[in-house]
């Protein structure tokens, strides 16, 4: 049996799956696009807020240019104590 070779190992990961991570890739490389366009990385962002803006512009970015608009309404944003 020494000609004999095992076959060789399957990808855990089918045509569907590969798709799948290239199109999460591309909506991602989009959205920083868009978070550049915006000038989110002019600066090194210093509060957790401004990371908050860049990660939210880079996940609905490419939705903009895709004609959905996504708008957040009605917000309840708890007030810093006094």
């Amino acid at each position: 049996m020494r000609g004999r070779q095992p076959p060789p190992a399957k990808s855990g990961m089918g045509l569907g799956g590969k798709l799948l991570v290239l199109v999460v890739l591309g909506w991602v490389a989009v959205g920083l696009l868009a978070a550049g366009q915006r000038h989110h990385f002019a600066h090194l962002p210093k509060q957790c807020s401004d990371w908050a803006t860049i990660a939210v512009t880079a996940a609905a970015g490419p939705a903009n240019y895709i004609g959905l608009n996504p708008r957040v309404t009605e917000c309840q944003v708890p007030q810093p104590s006094q």
